[in-house]
C-alpha cells in the first residue's frame, strides 16, 4: 500500500467521512508494510526509522490487525484474494506456535512460533492477549464465508484454534475466576487472578462461548465482576460512573473488548447500557483534560485522551489519576464511536498543531507530551489496530456485526446473563 502523503493540513481540511478514511487507511499500513515479512502476524511496535526488523510479533496485537484486515477488504485497500493469502500465512504459523493447554503467549517468534518471554515468569500462555486474537480469528471465520476451498480451509483453521483453547483450566482446576497466565517453567507463579473493570470482559466472554472448554458462568460474576474496582456508583467532572476504578481508567478499557462485542444496547445485572458506561468513561477522560488541575502544556477540548502508551519515560497505563502529561493519539480516536464530534475536534488539532511530529507512515505515532516537548518514535499494534477498528464500526458497525454474528459468542452472553439487540434478534 501507498502512503497518504498529503499534508497533514490538507487532510485535516477534508470532510469528516474523507478524514476518517484517511486516518484508518494509513493506520492499517501498521498491519500490512509493517508486519512481520514471513507470517504477516503484527509486530508489537514498529518505528519511524527504516531499521531491520526482528521476529518478535505480538498475538494480542495481531488480533486486532485480522480485524483491521477485515476493513481494509471492505474498504478496497486491498483485495479479498490479497488478504486470504496474508491470512494463511498467519494461520500456518498460529497453529503451529507453542501453545498452552491452547493458549498462546503475549510474544512469540513470527517465524518458527516459538515464545518469546514476555517476562522472567512470564514465560508462557497470555490468556487475555489469547483472547484478542480468538475475537479478531472469529471476526475473519464469520467475514470469509463463501464457498470456495481457500475461505472454507480458513473457516477451518479458526474452529481449530478457537476450539483447542482450554478457557476452564485457567480457573485452576474449577475456582470461580480466571487466571491470566500459566507457564509449564513456573505454573501459577505470576497468581495474576482477572478481575474487573478493565479490558478483560472478553476474555470471560469467550471463556463462557467456548465449545469444549467452557467456564462456569459463575467465573464471570464470582471473578469478573467481583473485583475490587469494579462497582463504582461515584461521580467525576459532574459524570456519574456505574462501573470502573476511580475516574474510568486508562481509555483503552472502553475500546479492546469492544472491537468485537457491541455496546449499544449491552447489559447484565452489573450495566444496565455499556455503550452509556463507556459515553461516561470517555467523557470523565476528557473532562480531566479540559480541567486540567496538573497545568500540563496543551491540554484543553481539542487536546485529550489517556491510556496505556510510550512515554518520555518509558511506557504507563496512563489515565487520569495517573498522568504525566502524556497524550495518547489512540485514546481519542478509537473512542469515535462514543463522542464524534469531539474526536474529530481533536483529529483535526492533532494534525494542524502537530502536523509532521505526528502524523507518518502508519498514521500517528503512539503518544505525545508538549509538557516535555517529546514525541514517540514508535507505532504500537494495540494501540494502532483499535484505531481502525473502532473508527469503522462508527462508520458501518462491521466487526461488531461480524462478532455478535458467532452462534458460540451468542450462546455465552446468554449463560452470563447479557441482554443485547443482536441476541433477540435471532431468538
Amino acid at each position: 500500500m501507498r502512503s497518504d502523503d498529503r499534508d497533514p493540513k490538507t487532510l485535516a481540511a477534508l470532510p469528516d467521512d474523507a478524514l476518517i478514511d484517511a486516518v484508518q487507511r494509513q493506520t492499517f499500513r501498521f498491519f500490512w508494510d509493517g508486519a512481520h515479512p514471513g507470517s504477516g502476524l503484527a509486530p508489537d511496535r514498529r518505528t519511524i526509522h527504516d531499521v531491520p526488523v526482528d521476529d518478535l510479533v505480538a498475538i494480542g496485537g495481531s488480533g486486532f490487525g485480522v480485524m483491521a484486515l477485515i476493513v481494509a477488504v471492505e474498504r478496497g485497500w486491498v483485495t479479498r484474494a490479497a488478504a486470504l493469502e496474508r491470512l494463511r500465512r498467519m494461520l500456518d504459523v498460529l497453529l503451529r506456535a507453542t501453545c498452552y493447554h491452547g493458549v498462546l503467549p503475549h510474544f512469540m517468534n513470527g517465524a518458527t512460533g516459538a515464545t518469546i518471554p514476555f517476562g522472567r515468569k512470564d514465560d508462557a500462555a497470555d490468556l487475555v492477549e489469547t483472547s484478542f486474537l480468538v475475537m479478531g480469528l472469529l471476526c475473519a471465520r464469520q467475514y470469509f464465508d463463501a464457498d470456495m476451498p481457500e475461505e472454507r480451509r480458513l473457516r477451518g483453521d479458526v474452529d481449530t484454534l478457537w476450539r483447542d483453547v482450554e478457557w476452564n483450566w485457567y480457573t485452576q482446576g474449577g475456582r470461580k475466576l480466571l487466571y491470566w497466565h500459566w507457564s509449564p517453567n513456573n505454573g501459577w507463579a505470576m497468581d495474576h487472578e482477572i478481575h474487573g473493570w478493565n479490558e478483560c470482559l472478553i476474555t470471560y466472554v469467550l471463556a463462557a462461548s467456548s465449545p469444549r472448554y467452557a467456564i462456569d458462568p459463575e467465573a464471570y460474576h464470582r471473578g469478573y465482576a467481583a473485583g475490587r474496582d469494579f462497582l463504582n456508583g461515584k461521580t467525576y467532572h459532574g459524570i456519574e460512573l456505574p462501573l470502573g476504578m476511580p475516574y474510568g481508567g486508562p481509555l483503552f478499557f472502553a475500546h479492546y473488548s469492544f472491537c468485537g462485542l457491541d455496546p449499544r444496547g449491552l447489559a447484565d445485572r452489573y450495566a444496565d447500557d455499556y455503550w452509556d458506561l463507556n459515553c461516561r468513561h470517555v467523557q470523565i477522560n476528557r473532562a480531566h483534560c479540559i480541567a486540567n488541575p496538573h497545568g500540563y502544556r496543551g491540554y484543553g477540548p481539542s487536546c485529550w485522551g489517556l491510556t496505556a502508551s510510550d512515554d518520555y519515560a518509558g511506557y504507563s497505563a496512563h489515565a487520569p489519576d495517573n498522568d504525566n502529561g502524556t497524550i495518547s493519539p489512540t485514546a481519542a480516536l478509537a473512542s469515535l464511536p462514543y463522542a464524534p464530534a469531539e474526536v474529530l475536534q481533536a483529529l483535526r488539532h492533532f494534525l494542524v498543531a502537530h502536523g509532521d511530529r505526528l502524523w507518518k507512515r502508519y498514521g500517528f505515532v503512539d503518544a505525545f507530551c508538549e509538557q516535555h516537548d517529546w514525541a514517540a518514535e514508535t507505532f504500537l499494534a494495540i494501540d494502532q489496530g483499535p484505531i481502525v477498528v473502532m473508527m469503522e464500526n462508527h462508520r458501518t458497525g462491521l466487526l461488531w456485526k461480524l462478532f455478535m454474528s458467532v452462534p458460540e459468542v451468542q450462546a455465552g452472553l446468554r449463560a452470563l446473563g447479557f441482554r443485547s439487540p443482536h441476541l433477540q434478534a435471532t431468538r
